[in-house]
């Protein structure tokens, strides 16, 4: 594993309409953790659904999961506490990374938050230039990331539909949607 002093910390953006977002993510999570690198993974929408992928990560050491999020928040029926949720995750996920204990962060759906207002787009975007430090890699996952994510980002990538089974009348798969 390339030591940190010789490593350029790299920030992926994953969002667009398509499906695949998180799953990418999750296959760097295995990737990394793959060569020894200490991953955190935290959620902001997801809540206690249990997941494929949450499951196999509880077999490695190196990787930390926390599915801290309310859930599903396009059915909220409390909006002020997605924001004091979506919030308290955001300073929990500064914390992890300015900690120094990760080589990778995946911040899981937190575009969504930027995108409903509950988190400033340029508040993430400073503290990625200010505050990251340089050698880890960081993740961005959910639809509609702010600009100013975008701006602040090495890579950028945009899922985009093509054709999905739920339009076919196929539900959510075990093994392929969660």
């Amino acid at each position: 594993m390339k030591s940190r002093e010789r490593r350029q910390g790299v920030v992926l953006v994953h969002s667009g309409e398509g499906k695949g977002k998180s799953s990418s993510a999750f296959g760097m999570v295995f990737r990394a953790a793959g060569w020894g690198m200490n991953v955190c993974v935290i959620q902001f929408i997801k809540g206690q659904w249990q997941t494929g992928e949450q499951k196999a990560a509880e077999r490695f050491d190196n990787i930390e999961w926390h599915a801290l999020g309310d859930g599903f928040t396009w059915n909220t029926k409390n909006p002020e506490q997605d924001i004091k949720t979506s919030r308290d995750i955001w300073e929990f996920a500064k914390q992890k990374i300015v900690s120094g204990a990760f080589d990778l962060v995946i911040l899981d759906e937190i575009n969504y938050c930027c995108g409903y207002g509950w988190i400033s787009g340029q508040e993430v975007a400073d503290f990625i230039r200010q505050d990251k430090p340089d050698w880890l890699h960081l993740v961005l996952t959910g639809r509609n990331a702010a600009p100013e994510v975008i701006a602040a980002a090495h890579t950028v990538t945009e899922m985009k539909p093509i054709k999905h089974a739920f339009q076919a009348g196929i539900k959510a798969e075990q093994g392929v949607e969660f």
